[in-house]
Parts: C-alpha cells; sequence; structure tokens
C-alpha cells in the first residue's frame, strides 16, 4: 500500500514542523497524527537533546482514545532504543497506532530497527514517503552519522602559481569581491569556522558570515587550534559566539568535541599550515580552492606538508565544479573514491 493523499499531505506538514527544531546533535524531526479517516488530529517536533521525540509530542497532545486505530506520519523512522527519552517504536505500539508512515530509515546501529518492532506489532508501516525531501532537511545529521565526525570542508585561496601570501606574509586580498563574498555566503552554511593562531596572529580575522558590513542570520562558532595565545583584544573575541580555544593539535579530538555540541559542518579557513594538517589527516571531505590570476613567487605556498613524499602517494580529488567568481575561479573538489576515475592520461607529462 502506498501513501495516501492525506498521508503525504501529512507528511509536507511534519517536514515543514521539522524545522521548528534545533539543527545540532539530534536530527530535526517532525510528526502528524491521523484519525482512521484521515483528519489531521495533532503534531509534534522535537524541540532538542532529552526532550520529547517528534512521535511523543504529538501523542501527548491527544487522549487515548483519539489514538486507537490512528496513522503516524513521521519524518524519520521511529526509534528503537532507550536513551535519555524511552523508544518512540514502543510508544507507538502503546498508543494503539495501526500504521505509521515514514520518510528516511534511522541510520543508527543501536536507534534503527523501529519500522522491524512495530511490524512485529501488527502495525502496518510505510516508508520513503517523500524521503528526498526529509533527507534534504537532515542531509547533515545523516553525513556526521556515516562520517562519525562533522562534514569538514577545507578552504584556501591562492595565485595561479600556488601561493597564499607574498614573500612578506601580506594576503589581502590575493581575490577580488565575488570570491569573497561567495565565501562569505559558504561560511554561514557552516555550523563552525575553525582557523589556526597563526592566522589570527597575522590577519586578527573576524571569523564572521557578512554581506558587506552586515552579518548575515547565521554566524558560524569559531574555533582557533594552536598552542599560541589569543590577544585580548583580538577581532574573534567580539564574534557573535563565544570562541572556542584548543590548544592541542589532534583533529579528531577537536571534531570529536565538536560533534558533541552539536556541530554538523566545519569550515576551515587556515592558514596553510592547519589547511595541510587537516589534508594530511584524510579530513577534508571537501575542498574549495580559490584560484586568482596573479603570480605571487616566493616560498609562502598554499598547502605545505601533506605527507605526499612520491606521485603514487597524491590525494587524488574529483573537480564537482569549476566556479567563475569575476576573475577568479573556484574549485570545488571532493577526494577520489574507489570506483571513480578522473580521466588522467598515464602517459601526460
Amino acid at each position: 500500500m502506498t501513501a495516501t493523499a492525506a498521508e503525504r499531505a501529512a507528511m509536507a506538514h511534519a517536514l515543514e514542523v521539522a524545522r521548528r527544531g534545533p539543527r545540532g546533535l539530534n536530527p530535526q524531526v517532525g510528526a502528524v497524527i491521523l484519525s482512521p479517516s484521515g483528519e489531521m488530529l495533532a503534531d509534534g517536533w522535537h524541540r532538542g537533546s532529552g526532550t520529547p521525540h517528534a512521535e511523543v509530542d504529538a501523542l501527548s497532545k491527544l487522549a487515548p482514545e483519539q489514538l486507537r486505530g490512528a496513522t503516524a506520519v513521521v519524518t524519520l523512522e521511529p526509534c528503537n532504543h532507550t536513551g535519555r527519552t524511552g523508544p518512540c517504536a514502543q510508544a507507538l505500539i502503546d498508543a494503539g497506532v495501526a500504521r505509521v508512515v515514514y520518510a528516511l530509515d534511522d541510520p543508527g546501529v543501536v536507534s534503527g530497527g523501529g519500522a522491524e518492532r512495530m511490524r512485529a506489532a501488527g502495525i502496518d508501516v510505510e516508508s520513503g514517503e517523500q524521503a528526498d525531501a526529509a533527507e534534504a532537511l537532515i542531509g547533515d545529521w545523516l553525513t556526521v552519522q556515516r562520517l562519525g565526525r562533522p562534514h569538514v570542508t577545507v578552504k584556501w585561496a591562492q595565485s595561479l602559481d600556488g601561493r597564499a601570501a607574498a614573500a612578506d606574509g601580506s594576503s589581502q586580498w590575493i581575490t577580488g569581491p565575488e570570491a569573497r563574498a561567495d565565501v562569505h555566503r559558504r561560511r554561514a552554511a557552516a555550523d563552525a569556522i575553525v582557523v589556526g593562531t597563526g592566522t589570527v596572529l597575522a590577519d586578527d580575522p573576524a571569523l564572521t558570515a557578512r554581506d558587506g558590513d552586515a552579518l548575515l542570520p547565521h554566524q558560524p562558532i569559531p574555533v582557533v587550534i594552536g598552542s599560541r595565545t589569543t590577544p585580548a583584544d583580538a577581532a574573534v573575541r567580539r564574534h557573535p559566539h563565544a570562541p572556542l580555544f584548543y590548544s592541542g593539535h589532534e583533529l579528531d579530538a577537536v571534531l570529536a568535541e565538536l560533534r558533541e555540541r552539536g556541530v554538523q559542518r566545519v569550515f576551515v579557513e587556515g592558514g596553510p599550515t592547519l589547511a595541510s594538517a587537516f589534508v594530511a589527516a584524510g579530513l577534508a571531505d571537501q575542498v574549495l580552492a580559490y584560484v586568482a590570476p596573479v603570480l605571487l613567487g616566493g616560498p609562502r605556498l598554499a598547502l605545505t606538508d601533506i605527507g605526499v613524499t612520491s606521485i603514487d602517494e597524491a590525494h587524488r580529488l574529483v573537480v564537482d565544479e569549476w566556479l567563475p567568481l569575476g576573475p577568479d575561479l573556484l574549485a570545488i573538489a571532493r577526494p577520489l573514491t574507489s570506483g571513480e576515475n578522473t580521466s588522467r592520461n598515464e602517459g601526460d607529462a
């Protein structure tokens, strides 16, 4: 049995209310309860860690007699484990719900399996309704579950000959205004923006996402990695979010703590030492290389040591898009995976 018209409308509404929940450690989930005749009785959404899940929130708004034979429409498979709250699959069974329609399977090893539990209890379960829309909503959260850490984008700007700065260290501005505006839009799409103490001391960046001089509505949390002290009057300390400081260079540990804080997307801005460390550690899920038509020469490379000693050890990338930005060019790339090829001719000089 496929979803009915009432269930499709309910799923669209569940996706809408899911967006009211916070983006973070837990997924944004919405739920709608329908009567046996298809009338919308209640909705609910998850309001954050430790609060009732969307299904339980919706169930709590109805009397027991209203739930017998009802249909629950949920954007994510009802969970099957007991954490800070009980399993939603069991809550739906106990409520007497007759049918459950959901969009996406729960990817968790422990939390998944709710559909099987409900089917075993005699509930009619339908999956996959508006799965694409649900994935668009919580795609970043799903990526965190797959990777076991936040998604990492490593960005740098470089001259045509691969330099991040002139020989004297000056680097503002290699790229033009169109490229810089694009960087700010991408900052605003991230949950955290990461730099090294070298960049903080050399450039005193604000690490905000701006449209001209105006702050964009969403601001990433500034993160500074390195052993040197950030000055008390540094611009980053005036950021709308209190900056996080990590004195060590254990990038896995930093990412693990950021995940626990609900960070799903990390934007690494540099400088070259930190960018190279993320690349060398295999932690760059996406590379944004802004290339300006300028030649600088000198020693200040955009990347330094990334652990490559021979061509066989090269970090192969797939460029998903070449994006012109005024006079500059942005390469949007990701690591080459098995089964892909770069159409590289082995005999090229």
